[in-house]
């Protein structure tokens, strides 16, 4: 079996008369990245190695928020949590040991963003969609069930399409290149004697 066709890394020593992979200058994929870099691989999408590991990062989180919001991920948090009170010891309070209820209200004013709380403006009848382009965590709200939105925003959404019309264009040349040399990939067919 022979040698990759692109491998890992391009040997600091070429053959002489072959060449580098010269493949053109991109934007890495990953929101908030997007720096230049060339690329050793066609299909490369992120810049560095910590580009990939936070795209890695995003992709598990999305995976879980999915499977959350199936049905059988809401029965199975449920169990996870009812474990989860029954392993905490609950804290019996006797009477003296109750702190007195502050007659006053505090002077701290309450803050608007609390953990685990929803945005206030949005209406319990819609639900949250999470941008589908590697690196943003923006939540958008879909109106309704028959929506395609995908992405918070235009740049989110023309940075994955370039990605992928890309790659289908590589894809799309690779087959026609493999087919040409290989023949039509059908079998000559067979004479009667």
């Amino acid at each position: 079996m022979g040698p990759l066709q692109y491998s890992a890394a391009v040997p600091a020593v070429q053959e002489a008369g072959s060449a580098a992979p010269h493949f053109r200058c991109r934007h890495c994929l990953l929101k908030g990245c997007e720096q230049l870099y060339r690329p050793i691989h066609p299909l490369s999408r992120y810049c560095s190695e910590p580009c990939r590991v936070a795209a890695e990062r995003w992709r598990r989180r999305r995976a879980s928020g999915a499977w959350r919001a199936s049905e059988r991920g809401k029965v199975l948090r449920r169990q996870q949590c009812k474990r989860y009170r029954r392993r905490i010891p609950l804290v019996v309070l006797c009477d003296c040991q109750i702190p007195p209820i502050p007659s006053e209200p505090s002077a701290e004013p309450p803050s608007s963003e609390r953990e685990g709380q929803r945005q206030c403006e949005i209406p319990e009848d819609f639900s949250l969609g999470m941008c589908e382009r590697p690196g943003c965590y923006e939540v958008f709200i879909i109106r309704s069930e028959c929506s395609t939105q995908r992405f918070c925003c235009w740049l989110c959404r023309r940075a994955l399409r370039n990605v992928l019309d890309r790659e289908s264009r590589y894809r799309r040349r690779h087959r026609r290149g493999s087919r040409s040399l290989g023949g039509s990939g059908r079998s000559p067919p067979h004479s009667r004697l």
